[in-house]
C-alpha cells in the first residue's frame, strides 16, 4: 500500500510525537508512516521515543553548523534522502525561513496551542500562549493544526478543537488539558487527512 512518508521535527519531550506514534499503531493514521524524526537538540527526550518505536532519527544543530542557512540545508538533505512527503512540526522551537517553507507548499504541518488567529504569531509558544489566554480572560481556548508558510502561525488552517477554560486554571494546568483534549486528538487526524490528500493525487 502506498503511504505518505512523514518526518517529525522536534525540540523537546516529544509528547505530540508520541501521540502520532500511538495514532499510527492504532490505525488512526493509516495513509502515512513516520519514517524520520529530526531534533535540533541532542538531548531531546523525543529521540528516545523515536528509538523505542524503531524510527530513524537525526540531530541537526544550528550551533554546530554555524548558520541558519546551513542548518536548514542539512534538514532539507535529510528530508530528500528519505523521500519525505510531509513534515510535521511537533514542538519544534525553530522558525523556518521562507526559503525553506516555500520548498514544501502544503507539506509542512504545525500544531499551535490556541485557536488561531488568537494568541499566535512571533513570540507565542509554549506556556506563553496559555499565560496570554488567561491574562486576557477568554473562556474558550484550544488548539489549531495549520499548514506552515513564511509567516509564523500564518498558514491555512486544517483543523481546530476548542477547550473550555476553568476558573482555577493555571498556565500549566491549561497547557496539559489543551494537549490532552485538543493537540493529541487533532494532530493525528490532520496528518491522516493530509497523507490521504497526498497519496490520492
Amino acid at each position: 500500500m502506498n503511504c505518505a512518508r512523514i518526518a517529525v521535527l522536534v525540540s523537546g519531550g516529544g509528547t505530540n510525537l508520541q501521540a502520532l506514534i500511538d495514532a499510527e499503531k492504532s490505525g488512526i493514521i493509516k495513509n502515512g508512516k513516520i519514517e524520520l524524526v529530526i531534533s535540533n537538540k541532542a538531548g531531546a527526550y523525543a529521540l528516545e521515543r523515536a528509538a523505542k518505536a524503531g524510527i530513524e532519527s537525526a540531530v541537526v544543530s544550528k550551533k554546530e553548523l554555524g548558520s541558519h542557512e546551513a542548518f536548514e540545508d542539512a534538514i532539507i538533505k535529510l528530508l530528500e534522502d528519505n523521500k519525505i512527503d510531509i513534515i510535521v512540526l511537533a514542538g519544534f522551537m525553530v522558525i523556518l525561513s521562507e526559503r525553506f517553507t516555500s520548498r514544501y507548499p502544503k507539506r509542512i504541518i504545525n500544531v499551535h496551542p490556541s485557536l488561531i488567529p488568537s494568541f499566535c504569531g512571533e513570540g507565542f509558544y509554549g506556556l506563553r500562549v496559555h499565560e496570554a489566554a488567561l491574562a486576557y480572560g477568554v473562556k474558550v481556548t484550544g488548539a489549531t493544526v495549520h499548514f506552515v508558510n513564511e509567516i509564523p502561525d500564518g498558514g491555512e488552517i486544517i483543523m481546530q478543537k476548542a477547550v473550555a477554560i476553568k476558573e482555577d486554571d493555571t498556565p500549566e494546568s491549561l497547557q496539559k488539558r489543551v494537549m490532552r483534549l485538543a493537540e493529541w486528538k487533532i494532530l493525528p487526524l490532520a496528518v491522516e487527512k493530509v497523507s490521504l490528500d497526498i497519496i490520492s493525487k
